[in-house]
């Protein structure tokens, strides 16, 4: 179980601009490798004289500080549009052939996944089946789906697009202190161009948004590098992810 773990501010804070059209950072601008201004912005967090840990267990204790503070409550937000991250959708890549023909490739985080264009992306990478029903049902609880799309623009045929599913992630929520990040999968015929890193980057920029600091994900031993780089660390403070396994 990887974990990456931040001390999340209490207001949000100035994200950098990013170019996505042209290329994908080589790291991950929130909220390490920041200018020091925006360090002093987002590092800390006073509240009524005490700082807030950003160990692991510290951050996901609900709220109760150290050295018999006082705890804080903060009301929960009455309003729906509060608590759901804005469906956000814009051009990642643009090409244009001599022919005319222009792709596009698209992030959204709509929750716009077709189930089966997500099970034939599931089969190209290999991955087992699953039933369509409970692939359903898991998009439609997840606090955020992000997706990539291939648009082609013919010429002469406005309006007339093709549009292919290619990459994906989700993640759940409990809407205040933890996400886990799951599904994160790029068609075999695109890997390699960093899609798979911007999908993943943009997830956490909008959750830490969200004052969300815990994100957590489970990764094959393959690709634990891959999210290392994002700045997850496997077992922080030794601590291990547990399963339990039906045993019939």
């Amino acid at each position: 179980m990887l974990t990456r773990n931040v001390a999340a501010p209490s207001s949000l804070c100035p994200i950098l601009p990013y170019d996505w059209q042209f290329q994908v950072s080589d790291q991950l601008l929130f909220p390490h490798n920041l200018n020091p201004n925006l360090n002093r912005c987002c590092s800390t967090r006073k509240i009524k004289g005490f700082r807030l840990m950003a160990n692991f267990w510290e951050s996901i204790r609900s709220g109760i500080l150290k050295n018999n503070a006082i705890q804080i409550v903060e009301p929960a937000s009455t309003l729906q549009e509060e608590e759901d991250p804005v469906p956000e959708e814009f051009v990642l890549v643009e090409k244009s052939h001599p022919d005319g023909e222009v792709q596009q490739i698209i992030f959204s985080s709509g929750g716009d996944v077709d189930v089966y264009e997500l099970q034939a992306l599931c089969d190209k990478v290999g991955w087992p089946r699953r039933p369509l029903s409970k692939l359903a049902t898991a998009l439609q609880n997840s606090y955020m789906v992000a997706a990539l799309h291939l648009v082609r623009k013919l010429p002469d045929q406005e309006g007339n697009e093709e549009k292919k599913l290619i990459g994906m992630a989700r993640a759940t929520s409990d809407h205040a202190f933890n996400a886990t990040i799951w599904d994160v999968l790029v068609d075999p015929s695109y890997q390699g161009q960093g899609l798979g890193k911007a999908m993943v980057e943009k997830m956490i920029r909008t959750l830490l948004q969200r004052d969300i600091g815990n994100i957590t994900l489970f990764a094959d031993s393959k690709v634990v590098e891959f999210y290392q780089n994002l700045g997850f660390e496997p077992d922080p403070e030794g601590i291990k992810g547990m399963f339990w396994y039906p045993r019939y």
